[in-house]
């Protein structure tokens, strides 16, 4: 679609099945399995909807989904597509991964940034776009690179180090400008330095909202994800933002619906 002089296509980062409790938190499951397909192991359909926008004089890309670096374990345990999704699916729009300019990240969890790596043909891990800029909010690299405990499983250096190690890597602070009608919004909430990305062009806007608002079905408030770090700073932060889109008639596109990936909001009367 066009956004003013911008041209935004949702690409494919995988398609996967996730345990439902884990994409509802607290909400009781009586009230979320209404809503979602569920297999035989109790997991609902998600997609990896990333974003790649043309601004006329670049590619960026918005997310990566899970790449293809999973171990067969791994792929087996959330269903996940075989192969590289991602780049199969910038194929399809044209694309090879030289073509992409910017790689910017909602924050750094394996199913938005486990495409940004790949094993190359000497089994070396390298950034999947060797001519691309990786940025990242510097506090959600703080913590993905800390190695906390609380956080195992979370993050995985694979996914990350080779991109700063080939100089690629740049961290911004806040909400700032990435390139000309492309911002940062932070958020938190989902994990510390979780980031929507907003995108303005000739009067109108698009927010890619992340996992502040996972999928079309996440958008009441108190609906969040169990692995929100902060769950209520989840609620404050949804609550604003996706006032804010309603109100103002922005587009808010989702990371993981498998239905929808983009939607006009408004408020609830009630």
């Amino acid at each position: 679609m066009k956004l003013g002089r911008l041209e935004l296509l949702t690409v494919s980062g995988g398609k996967y099945w996730i345990d439902g409790g884990t994409m509802f938190g607290v909400v009781p499951r009586v009230m979320w399995e209404r809503q979602w397909e569920l297999d035989d192991q109790h997991r609902i359909p998600q997609r990896t909807n990333c974003l790649l926008v043309r601004t006329g004089t670049k590619n960026v890309l918005i997310d990566t989904g899970f790449g293809s670096k999973l171990t067969d374990k791994q792929r087996r345990h959330i269903n996940a597509e075989n192969g590289d999704p991602l780049l199969a699916s910038l194929a399809e729009r044209g694309l090879a991964p030289a073509d992409i300019d910017v790689v910017l990240f909602t924050h750094l969890h394996f199913d938005h940034a486990g495409g940004a790596t790949r094993y190359d043909e000497t089994g070396k891990l390298v950034p999947t776009f060797p001519r691309a800029e990786y940025v990242v909010q510097r506090r959600e690299w703080m913590i993905a690179t800390a190695h906390l405990p609380e956080h195992r499983g979370a993050y995985s250096d694979d996914n990350f180090l080779p991109f700063r190690d080939s100089g690629q890597l740049r961290l911004i602070d806040g909400d700032v400008e990435i390139e000309p009608g492309i911002r940062s919004l932070v958020t938190g909430g989902h994990t510390d330095g979780h980031q929507a990305i907003v995108l303005e062009s000739d009067g109108d806007t698009a927010v890619y909202v992340g996992d502040i608002c996972a999928t079309y079905r996440h958008l009441p408030v108190m609906w969040v994800l169990g692995y929100d770090v902060h769950m209520q700073q989840t609620r404050r932060a949804k609550f604003d933002l996706l006032g804010q889109i309603a109100d103002k008639n922005w587009l808010a596109m989702f990371p993981h619906d498998p239905n929808l990936a983009a939607a006009r909001l408004r408020r609830d009367s009630q």
